[in-house]
C-alpha cells in the first residue's frame, strides 16, 4: 500500500495538534489493552503512566477518536511483576480481544509483554523499555529514545558534560540495583568510564527490593569518590542519600539513572543530584503547543489526583509520546491492522513532545534524545547539552 505525503505529513502531526473538539466518534469502541504497576514497588512511578494515558484517551476521543470511533483503554494491575504481566497480557489478546495493545511499564514487563505481542503478531508501542539489544519483535517500537546502544552513548553524555565542568572527577565508584534496565546500564557506565581515564574505587550491587542501605552508603563514604554513578529505580536514590545522610556523608557529584522524580526534588539531599531525561516542563520543550497544553493538564490532574510529582518529566513525556506513536501509525494506515502499522512507523518518522523519532535503525531503534538534567532550588532543570538547558540553567558544581 502507498501513501501520499499529505496522509504522511498529516498522521505524523495529527497527535501533536492542541486538543479541540471534534464531530463526537460514533459505533464500536476501539479497545487498547495495556497493564501497568499499580501496585508493588514501581507502583509510584506506574501511576503517573496511568494519568498520562487517561489524559490522551480523552482529548483523542475529543479530537473524534480513531476511524471515527471512540477509543476505550483497558488497563489491568501487573503488580509490578513480569510474570503477572505476561499473564494479564494474554487474557487481554484472547479473552478481551482488544484491537491494539499499549506497552506496560518498566522493562521486566515490556519484555513479557513483547512476547505476547510477538505470539499474535500485535504492534507493541512501549514506553520505558531500557535494553534496546533485548528488543528482537519487528513489531515493537520505542518511545523511550535511548538509541540503540544506551550502555556507550548515555555514559558518554554524562561524561562529556563533566569533562566541561570547572572541575572534572577523577574517580567514580558505581553502585547499582540488579533491576534489569539500571544495572545495563551501569555495567556500560562501568566500562566508559574505564575508557574515559576515571579510577573506579567501589563498584557494588543490590537486590532490587533492598530497603537496607546503611551497609552501601557506609561503603561509599569509605570509598570517598568524586562522582557516585547510582544505578537507581523509584525510590532507592531516596533510601540511599537518607542512609548516607545518617552518617554524616554527602556525596560531591552523584548521578541517578531512573529516581522517582518528585521525591528526589522535594528532599534536600536530592540538591544538585544528576539524572536521565527526555523532557521537561520548561523551553525549549515547551515551546510546542501540544507540550505546553500537555503540562497544563498534565499539572492540574496530577495535583488533584494528590500525586507526588505534579510535573511533567521524562516518564509523563515518554508515556504520552507512546500514545502518540501508535495514534499515528493508525491515522496514517487509515486501519488497525497491526502489520500494516508496524510496516509505515518503521519507514516513516513521528513527531512528539520529544522531537521526532525513527524507527529504522537496530531494533526499531532511532537516535539517543537522552539529555541531562539537575535537581536545582527544588526543579529539575536541563543542564546538558546546553541548546536544550533552562533558560538561564547551567551546571552546578559542589
Amino acid at each position: 500500500m502507498t501513501f501520499s505525503r499529505r496522509r504522511i505529513l498529516a498522521a505524523a502531526g495529527a497527535s501533536l495538534a492542541a486538543p479541540v473538539l471534534a464531530q463526537a466518534p460514533a459505533g464500536q469502541p476501539i479497545r487498547i489493552g495495556s497493564t501497568l504497576a499499580l501496585t508493588g514497588p514501581l507502583s509510584a512511578t506506574a501511576l503517573t503512566h496511568k494519568l498520562v494515558g487517561e489524559i490522551y484517551v480523552e482529548q483523542l476521543n475529543q479530537r473524534g477518536g480513531l476511524l471515527g470511533r471512540p477509543v476505550q483503554w483497558i488497563v489491568k494491575d501487573d503488580q509490578s511483576k513480569p510474570d503477572v504481566a505476561r499473564t494479564l497480557y494474554e487474557q487481554l489478546v484472547t479473552s478481551d480481544k482488544v484491537d491494539l495493545l499499549m506497552g506496560p511499564y518498566a522493562t521486566g514487563a515490556i519484555l513479557s509483554a513483547m512476547g505476547v505481542a510477538q505470539r499474535y503478531n500485535k504492534v507493541l508501542v512501549h514506553h520505558t523499555f531500557g535494553i534496546p539489544s533485548l528488543a528482537k519483535y519487528d513489531m515493537q517500537f520505542p518511545a523511550w529514545a535511548l538509541g540503540p546502544t544506551p550502555e556507550k552513548t548515555v555514559p558518554n553524555t554524562l561524561f562529556d558534560m563533566l569533562a566541561q565542568s570547572r572541575k572534572p572527577p577523577k574517580t567514580i565508584a558505581i553502585v547499582t540495583s540488579k533491576f534489569p534496565s539500571v544495572h545495563f546500564m551501569s555495567v556500560g557506565g562501568r566500562e566508559v568510564a574505564k575508557q574515559r581515564g576515571l579510577k573506579e574505587v567501589l563498584y557494588l550491587e543490590w537486590e532490587f527490593g533492598n530497603r537496607d542501605f546503611g551497609p552501601i552508603a557506609a561503603r561509599v563514604k569509605d570509598a570517598n569518590a568524586d562522582l557516585v554513578w547510582i544505578g537507581d529505580i523509584g525510590l532507592e536514590g531516596n533510601q540511599l542519600l537518607d542512609a548516607m545522610k545518617k552518617i554524616d556523608y554527602t556525596p560531591p557529584l552523584h548521578f541517578h539513572i531512573y529516581p522517582a522524580p518528585g521525591p528526589m526534588t522535594k528532599s534536600a539531599d536530592g540538591d544538585k543530584a544528576l539524572a536521565l531525561t527526555i523532557f521537561e516542563e520548561h523551553p525549549p520543550f515547551t515551546n510546542s503547543g501540544v507540550a505546553a497544553n500537555f503540562v497544563r493538564v498534565f499539572n492540574e490532574r496530577a495535583a488533584a489526583a494528590n500525586l507526588p510529582d505534579t510535573h511533567v518529566e521524562v516518564q509523563a513525556a515518554a508515556s504520552y509520546t507512546a500514545w502518540q506513536i501508535l495514534e499515528a501509525g493508525v491515522r496514517a494506515t487509515n486501519s488497525l491492522d497491526d502489520r500494516k502499522i508496524a510496516d509505515w512507523l518503521r519507514k516513516n518518522k513521528v513527531d512528539t513532545i520529544e522531537g521526532r523519532l525513527r524507527f529504522d535503525g537496530p531494533g526499531n531503534y532511532g537516535d539517543d534524545l537522552m539529555k541531562i538534567k539537575q535537581v536545582q532550588g527544588g526543579t529539575w532543570k536541563v543542564v546538558w547539552p546546553t541548546s536544550f538547558a533552562a533558560p538561564g540553567a547551567t551546571l552546578q558544581m559542589p
